[in-house]
């Protein structure tokens, strides 16, 4: 199966969150998928070209492999080639991590 290509419009992001390392609390008991809280820390994608403004294309701020701080609930989920992603725009994103 060919692989997926998506390329977000104006000011959305495509982002695929980070894995979290722990899969079991402190007490040694395993958490299930369902009862865990979403990363906040993402992988940036893709990148929209920019917001049009007074007829000018403003660039976005984050660029393509940028490690980004997001919303727990921010973004709409897709699927991509059986991975899940989510599209956001550029202003749901909360920091650049460096």
């Amino acid at each position: 199966m060919a692989k997926s290509k998506i390329q977000p419009l104006a000011d959305r992001v495509l982002v695929k969150r980070l894995d979290e390392d722990e899969e079991q609390s402190v007490g040694g008991i395993i958490i299930p998928d369902t009862a865990k809280e979403k990363p906040q820390e993402a992988k940036v994608v893709a990148v929209g070209p920019g917001r049009t403004e007074d007829g000018k294309r403003i660039a976005l701020d984050v660029k393509k492999g940028d490690t980004v701080l997001i919303g727990k609930y921010s973004g709409t989920e897709v699927k991509l080639d059986g991975e899940e992603h989510l599209i956001l725009r550029e202003e749901e994103i909360l920091a650049v991590i460096s």
